[in-house]
């Protein structure tokens, strides 16, 4: 049976390298592969086995796999596939350009790993094991056993079938704000289309009564993904995507919530409960803690999926707020969020790996250029960073309370804060529509209530000692802080943050590349000018600086981390770097600042007065 699984891939995998199958550009681990090489090389004596056949038997989202496997001519390039479907050999894409021949092999696998990863002595015997963890993806799972290492890979064995008792169940939950500050929106994955299930979401206050709101349906087609390898080798199904809106919170009050489908035969299937709490009324005097970082793609915790730490920081990122989460209120992913680049299964892995956080705080994001950018789609940048998602994927998958999502640009308040976050992956000079958007978000905002002012973005529209950006002479995105620095001067925005560069810097209080104070740990009295932040170490490899060091780059730390803002109230506001490794605090500053240090003149922000009494 293996063997008539085997020849059905022979057939299609025979010359697929004269089809020409494009690569995108960035980094993914997948793309390390290159299975549009794939032969056959069956050998009947070698197999693979996988245990248990079923997981999830209690509900669980996850599992862990043995494999046994044993290959009498191995070697240290051996590896071994996990494919999702089961039955990989099937999918195949339609040629792109006229060019190729049909079919392609149009089948990544999902994730990868050496036969020798955990058996040091697999060369020598030939005889391999080792564990892997799966997710539930609405499919079913086989593994294959590959020699010829990635580059020029032989199909050698291929094992029995893996599954979830329930493959479509809901998962992967996601808040979000949503367009007003009393309501709350719920994201979520299943297997279950509107022709089989209504979703909803059954909610109340703790301990008391509880209602259903309906969710909407979203659902993505290999057609709209806009180029390879989303469209070919990095297309996997992405399932139902469900989003319910939670309205009329009281403020502050805690909920509990589960994800629920009513089946057409009358049956229902339910999620697990989570728990969150209301957003606070704007303005509101209390305590109000909010993380922000960038660029943390997501990695496995078997190890799996890696080489040359890719991405080593994701996971400690992740574990530093599920310990923090009590002391955690709202998070801020400004861009550069899972690094699939058209893989599409790596979408289930990311949301997989938030969920115990976005699950019961907001997970607000941004996008960057590994959502967007692709040839040809209307990105500000013309390079393939997405892989061909061009932001289907991110826009989908993700709420956020913008006008257009296709447009990434937005406004969301919390408590004492309000957020201004926009767009690079489209243009934000002047006289554009995102323009106009960020002077309307900083202009009308009543700083009696929110007097915490903070400004986001994915690449750096600001100032950063990048080595990248060095190179370009500019310490900036070109255009940059040129097209909006007279906005954040004017409107007096504390702090502006940016991710693309995967490290840590904290500049003084600058404009126009001039310290207008000197950097401290604490500052009081008038604002002077805005403090931009870099915090692009969230998790993917990590980013060089220049040597030389401007005169307004305060603290820089070649690290993974992120960023932690705590509004005592409305005059007093910490600002905290903690590094990924370990949770503790590497820089900080506060701001202590009353309402009238805000309302009068700082330079370039005075507004005209008359002489007339």
């Amino acid at each position: 049976m293996l063997k008539a699984s085997a020849l059905i891939l022979l057939a299609i995998v025979s010359n697929l390298w004269r089809f020409g199958i494009a690569r995108s550009g960035g980094e993914q681990p997948l793309e390390r592969i290159a299975i549009h090489r794939a032969t056959i090389a069956i050998d009947d004596s070698a197999y693979i086995k996988a245990s248990p056949e079923v997981l999830g038997l209690k509900g669980q989202t996850d599992g862990w796999v043995t494999l046994e496997y044993k290959h009498p001519n191995s070697s240290n390039d051996d590896w071994i596939g996990v494919f999702s479907p089961a039955k990989f050999s099937s999918a195949v894409c339609k040629p792109e350009s006229g060019r190729e021949e049909a079919p392609l092999l149009c089948t990544s696998p999902i994730k990868f790993q050496y036969a020798n990863y955990s058996s040091s002595d697999y060369t020598a015997t030939g005889n391999g094991f080792q564990k892997l963890q799966l997710i539930n993806q609405r499919g079913d799972f086989s593994f294959a056993m590959f020699s010829g290492g990635l580059s020029n890979p032989k199909l050698i064995a291929i094992s029995n079938t893996i599954t979830f008792a329930n493959p479509k169940a809901p998962l992967y939950s996601r808040l979000a704000q949503g367009k007003i500050w009393n309501e709350m929106t719920v994201t979520w994955t299943s297997g279950y289309g509107i022709d089989e299930a209504q979703p909803f979401v059954e909610w109340g206050p703790n301990g008391g009564d509880q209602t259903r709101s309906p969710a909407g349906t979203l659902t993505i087609s290999r057609s709209s993904m806009c180029g390879s390898p989303a469209k070919t080798v990095g297309w996997r199904d992405p399932g139902f995507i469900h989003t319910s809106f939670l309205k009329d919170l009281w403020p502050n009050l805690i909920y509990t919530y589960k994800l629920g489908h009513r089946l057409f035969n009358g049956s229902y299937v339910w999620s697990r409960s989570y728990i969150f709490k209301a957003s606070p009324y704007p303005g509101q005097d209390s305590l109000q803690q909010i993380v922000i970082f960038g660029d943390m793609g997501k990695a496995e915790a078997d190890g799996s999926n890696e080489f040359a730490n890719f991405q080593p920081g994701s996971l400690n990122t992740t574990y530093q707020l599920i310990r923090d989460l009590k002391n955690i209120d709202l998070v801020l992913h400004i861009g550069d969020l899972c690094y699939a680049n058209g893989y599409i299964s790596q979408w289930d892995q990311f949301t997989a790996q938030i969920e115990p956080i976005a699950s019961r705080v907001p997970y607000m994001v941004g996008s960057g250029n590994h959502e967007r950018d692709f040839p040809g789609t209307g990105s500000f940048y013309e390079n393939k960073d997405s892989g061909g998602e061009c932001g289907v994927l991110a826009e989908t998958m993700f709420y956020v309370p913008a006008e257009n999502r296709a447009n990434y640009w937005y406004s969301t308040d919390y408590g004492m804060f309000h957020f201004c976050i926009a767009d690079t992956e489209h243009d934000w000079r002047p006289g554009t529509p995102q323009y106009k958007f960020i002077e309307h978000c900083l202009s009308t905002v009543d700083r009696q209530k929110q007097p915490w002012l903070i400004f986001l973005a994915h690449r750096v529209l600001g100032y950063s000692s990048a080595e990248f950006y060095a190179d370009e002479g500019t310490f900036e995105e070109p255009m940059g802080r040129e097209s909006l620095q007279e906005l954040w001067q004017k409107y007096k925005v504390d702090i502006a943050f940016y991710g693309h560069v995967h490290s840590y810097e904290r500049t003084c209080p600058v404009y126009q590349n001039t310290c207008l104070q000197n950097a401290s740990n604490h500052y009081s009295g008038l604002f002077t000018a805005t403090t931009h932040v870099v915090v692009g170490g969230g998790g993917a490899s990590l980013a060089d600086y220049t040597p030389f060091k401007a005169k307004w780059s305060h603290f820089r730390d070649h690290d993974f981390g992120f960023v932690k803002l705590t509004a005592y109230n409305h005059t007093t506001l910490l600002f905290e770097y903690k590094k990924s490794r370990d949770g503790n605090v590497y820089d900080y500053f506060t701001i202590s600042r009353d309402y009238p240090d805000i309302l009068a003149c700082s330079f370039d922000s005075c507004p005209r007065t008359t002489l007339a009494s």
